[in-house]
């Protein structure tokens, strides 16, 4: 398959947001004000360099969402079109990823990744994440429509 890495940019929110929800478990990580056009456009403007579009002919195939704070990178979203996998398309963004956020001297980066999502455990200990057991994630939801989580 023939297909590009390059940056996301605002334009390509609605083609990114038809992506996210072609599955459940890309689906399911969203929330209606962070992942909201104003949402991911604050989020691009504070990550212009970190944010990539994997894209065959005009059609995106597959986006990752990465950022960092000035000391620990991480990846929000990372997504390829089921049609689309096993082709290399998330091994070459997740590498676009790092290589941006280490440009940006970034030298640790860490993901979320729902316990039971098999596939995408299994994909990101294949690109050298190591599970944390040591650590509880906790988050606070400072908005009623935003869910806590389980």
């Amino acid at each position: 398959m023939d297909y590009r890495i390059r940056p996301v940019t605002i334009d390509d929110y609605d083609a990114v947001f038809e992506l996210w929800n072609c599955t459940g478990q890309s689906r399911r990580a969203l929330n209606p004000i962070d992942d909201s056009r104003e949402g991911i456009s604050r989020y691009l403007n504070r990550n212009p360099n970190t944010c990539f579009a994997a894209v065959a002919g005009e059609r995106i195939v597959g986006v990752i969402l990465s950022g960092h704070d000035g000391r620990r990178g991480i990846i929000h979203h990372l997504c390829v079109h089921p049609e689309f996998r096993r082709m290399g398309v998330a091994g070459r963004l997740v590498a676009s990823a790092e290589a941006a956020l280490r440009e940006e001297g970034i030298q640790k980066i860490f993901g979320l990744v729902f316990k039971d999502n098999d596939a995408a455990n299994r994909f990101w200990e294949s690109q050298g994440y190591m599970l944390r057991t040591n650590l509880n994630y906790r988050n606070k939801s400072m908005n009623d429509e935003i869910p806590t989580g389980e």
